[in-house]
């Protein structure tokens, strides 16, 4: 690494270790905090001495790994491809991700204008199955659409199924979104997303790890997930089975504090399965972008009451209401015998008749009263019938 004009040694240092340790590497993370990024890029470009935790294999296969880093090649390399690398400390670093301690990111790699530091205040990250059903990328898309409307930034990590639904909702409600890879930013993967992922780098944020042109693996993506879960306020799991990458971010989440939540869904599927399994610990059950809102948002961002149609008799004064269920459903009753069931007194009832009879619910027979064919109907269904 050279001196002089070059970006300052800590930037250097940092690029330098993103080509050496993985991402995650909490004995790595212990390093930086002891003796700082330019000893420690120091210690291993030059071959020594020894870092403590590792082996001699692991130190060995490090040293290795340094000899090919060209932090130079790789900020060249971002700046011709429209990326920047944003490290900690910078103006742009969001502060959330340093609650991951030592498994904190050496830095990020972004693409896209907007300030990260400034969206990931307001953000939520939407997760869940690969292989989603319908219902899950339709509650995807729909829950993507409707944070981006409430001016909230949608999260996620650019994969098939509820995550590229998340995406585009997003999107197609011209909202703010940002993908978080686990390859190098410039790389599209999966591949059948490369149009997505350019069209949130063009509206959005497209952010990673891992330095340009380097490619995923699986171990990749379950470190990843730390990184939506600390940078967001908050991790909704859309579909997800027992054994899922989701339910990694979603702990990772509860871990640090976050709000965690989840999208019911059928009792029967599989897919619902470990959404099911958070819901009965410590996560929330959500359905629409509004609840998720009243639980990441401020003061005042509440979800609107939920209650089912206003029918006619809600519309009654609580006397006549009393009187109108004391009615049978079949056949006629004397206004003492409604009396007695409304628990009022017989002329009390016999005005309330009158008022119903006005109103269509109730007709009168003789002596007696009985409900309307209307009203029947109506009372039926208020007594929840199946």
């Amino acid at each position: 690494m050279s001196g002089g004009d070059d970006p300052d040694r800590e930037l250097l240092a940092r690029v330098f270790l993103g080509r050496v340790l993985e991402p995650g590497d909490e004995v790595g993370g212990r390093w930086l905090r002891d003796l700082g990024a330019v000893e420690v890029a120091r210690r291993l470009r030059d071959g020594g001495p020894q870092l403590v935790g590792v082996t001699d294999k692991r130190w060995a296969g490090l040293l290795a790994r340094a000899q090919q880093a060209e932090p130079e090649k790789d900020l060249a390399a971002a700046q011709g491809g429209g990326m920047r690398f944003v490290a900690p400390g910078d103006g742009e670093w969001p502060g959330q991700l340093d609650d991951l301690g030592d498994a904190r990111p050496l830095g990020l790699w972004v693409r896209g204008r907007p300030s990260l530091r400034m969206w990931a205040l307001r953000s939520v990250a939407v997760v869940g199955a690969r292989a989603c059903t319908e219902y899950g990328a339709h509650m995807a898309a729909t829950l993507g659409a409707g944070l981006a409307e409430h001016g909230w930034v949608v999260v996620s990590g650019g994969a098939y199924g509820v995550d590229g639904a998340a995406h585009r909702g997003a999107l197609g409600a011209g909202g703010a979104t940002v993908a978080v890879l686990a390859c190098g930013v410039d790389r599209a993967y999966p591949r059948g997303h490369t149009e997505l992922i350019a069209r949130i780098a063009e509206q959005g944020l497209v952010i990673g790890e891992l330095p340009p042109g380097d490619h995923p693996s699986p171990s990749r993506f379950i470190v990843r997930n730390r990184v939506i879960a600390a940078l967001t306020r908050g991790t909704v799991v859309i579909e997800a089975a027992y054994r899922s990458g989701s339910l990694v971010t979603a702990r990772a989440a509860q871990r640090l504090g976050r709000h965690t939540m989840g999208v019911p869904g059928p009792a029967t599927s599989g897919l619902s399965a470990g959404v099911h399994e958070l819901l009965r610990g410590e996560a929330e059950l959500v359905t629409d972008a509004a609840e998720v809102v009243e639980l990441v948002g401020g003061m005042g961002e509440l979800a609107p009451d939920r209650r089912g149609p206003v029918l006619p008799r809600d519309l009654l004064a609580p006397g006549a209401r009393r009187v109108l269920a004391a009615l049978p459903g079949r056949g006629a009753v004397p206004p003492d015998e409604v009396a007695r069931g409304a628990q009022t007194t017989q002329d009390d009832a016999i005005a309330r008749l009158y008022e119903l009879r006005s109103l269509g619910y109730v007709e009168r027979h003789g002596d007696g009263w009985k409900l309307t064919r209307q009203a029947m109907i109506s009372v039926r269904g208020g007594r929840g019938r199946c």
